[in-house]
């Protein structure tokens, strides 16, 4: 499928997209999502609010990624229908290229989640993940996964197309950020290759907020530091739970997310680094030659990175910038 969608990009870029959104509703359902997350899915493609009714649920999500709780006005929606399940997106106004792409897709890929449903949604996991859920909800999925006596948990983040750990409960969730790979486990296991986010909960109940941290812990990763606990971050997690998107980014992430990958990589090993000296060893240049480079970066930065206080400085400002990525 991707080849056919690399293929497809110089001949009709259109096609090529939608390919992309087939592709994206099937790892969807193929990693056992549930229905809030390919509702999600929908939203976050189309830019507008998809909605779902299957069963005994009706869900709505914007395309921020949250629930909606307002009643709309009846309208005329383009909608679909697919089993008992129907699925309907909020457009006003001329219909996107891959409207209809979406709105298939997403009927589709509800009713393949309410088939499976056999007393409880086969996205259990993701309720238990759920802010937005309730707590009888929450505490429901928990007994049906056997989480609620299962004392402290470890939640896993992790890029999509990872493969889940060896015998643990993990799912695929849309998130704002894109698909995501969620774990849950009871203690830490071999995560194999790729980055990883990790929080741990205390109980079945804090498993919300330790998915939101296990999130966040995931786009601090990096080439050096390829796994990150929220936990081992102590105070500066308050930082990255602060951040918003929508709010202007602090001058200091800007000028970080203005240099070159070798820059990037140069400062995080002086800032690392026991001496200038050894973060030359380490970056495998010459010491006189970093040198100079640290007083460059020094003057364009406005504060020396390998000072005490520079050194909080930009690890905080380091912080911003990835979350802003």
């Amino acid at each position: 499928m991707q080849e056919l969608a690399g293929r497809l990009t110089a001949l009709d870029p259109e096609a090529s997209e939608t390919l992309k959104v087939i592709s994206y509703f099937d790892a969807l359902v193929a990693g056992g999502a549930g229905l809030e997350s390919i509702v999600r899915a929908a939203a976050v493609l189309s830019g507008v609010v998809a909605g779902a009714h299957a069963g005994a649920r009706r869900i709505r999500i914007g395309p921020d990624g949250r629930t909606c709780t307002d009643d709309p006005p009846i309208a005329d929606w383009p909608s679909s229908g697919a089993g008992d399940a129907s699925v309907w997106m909020e457009r006003q106004g001329t219909p996107h290229a891959n409207d209809a792409m979406i709105l298939e897709r997403l009927s589709l890929a509800v009713a393949i989640v309410d088939a499976r449903r056999s007393g409880m949604d086969a996205g259990a996991l993701e309720t238990v993940l759920a802010a937005a859920r309730s707590a009888e909800e929450r505490a429901a999925a928990a007994r049906w996964l056997g989480l609620d006596t299962a004392g402290s948990l470890i939640v896993c983040a992790q890029a999509a197309d990872v493969a889940a750990p060896s015998g643990v409960r993990s799912t695929i969730i849309a998130t704002p950020d894109g698909l995501i790979r969620a774990s849950v486990m009871a203690g830490r296991v071999s995560l194999g290759p790729g980055r990883a986010g990790l929080a741990t909960a205390m109980d079945a109940a804090a498993l919300p907020a330790a998915w939101r941290d296990a999130r966040l812990a995931l786009h601090l990763t990096d080439r050096r530091t390829p796994v990150v606990h929220a936990g081992d971050l102590g105070a500066m997690m308050i930082l990255a739970r602060g951040f918003d998107r929508a709010a202007p980014l602090h001058p200091d992430a800007v000028a970080l997310l203005e240099l070159d990958p070798r820059s990037l990589e140069m400062l995080d090993e002086l800032v690392a680094a026991e001496s200038v000296r050894a973060a030359a060893s380490a970056l495998g240049v010459h010491h006189s030659s970093l040198q100079s480079r640290h007083e460059a970066l020094t003057k364009q930065l406005g504060y020396n990175p390998r000072s005490a206080s520079g050194r909080a400085r930009y690890e905080a400002a380091r912080m911003l910038s990835r979350l802003a990525r």
